[in-house]
């Protein structure tokens, strides 16, 4: 019915709450192959990722994917609407948009006002878009061949022989 008013002490513990609950499904895109999966973070892992802008290069490890370094590329917020690059920080805006993120005009020319969010990750945002910019380096696995060498009592083991 009405509204419940928050005395200053009480707003501030209400937010470090939610800030505490956000929760973020991170889409993480390999250019690579074409596939992407969904990886659901929240709780502390989510304190990392707070504050970071769209194209900052992450660690991957903080997305549950360790040994990859990932560029943040979007995402949207709890009512749906696209973070855009060209909007600096955390706020939403209704602005006029002629093309890209967020509008895409059916007729030449065409100018629409819209509702967007900013290019900073805050606890209002839901989904995050991130792309592998690097995976991690694979071990090398010594060159050879395997050879059975029998022991004096007929025991056969192997080993690797180099071969250059």
């Amino acid at each position: 019915m009405f509204p419940i008013q928050l005395t200053s002490r009480k707003r501030l513990a209400h937010r470090r709450v939610t800030s505490l609950m956000a929760k973020f499904k991170v889409i993480i895109s390999d250019p690579e192959t074409g596939k992407s999966r969904f990886v659901e973070v929240e709780g502390a892992q989510v304190v990392p990722l707070i504050g970071r802008k769209l194209g900052e290069v992450i660690d991957g490890s903080v997305v549950k994917v360790s040994g990859y370094k990932l560029k943040i590329t979007g995402g949207s917020d709890k009512d749906g609407f696209p973070m855009r690059p060209n909007v600096h920080g955390g706020v939403r805006v209704r602005a006029i948009l002629s093309e890209g993120v967020g509008f895409h005009p059916s007729q030449r020319g065409e100018r629409q006002r819209k509702t967007l969010r900013g290019d900073v990750i805050t606890e209002d945002i839901v989904q995050i878009n991130v792309k592998i910019v690097e995976k991690p380096k694979k071990a090398e696995k010594p060159k050879g061949k395997k050879k059975k060498i029998e022991k004096g009592e007929g025991e056969a083991t192997e080993e690797t022989a180099q071969t250059a």
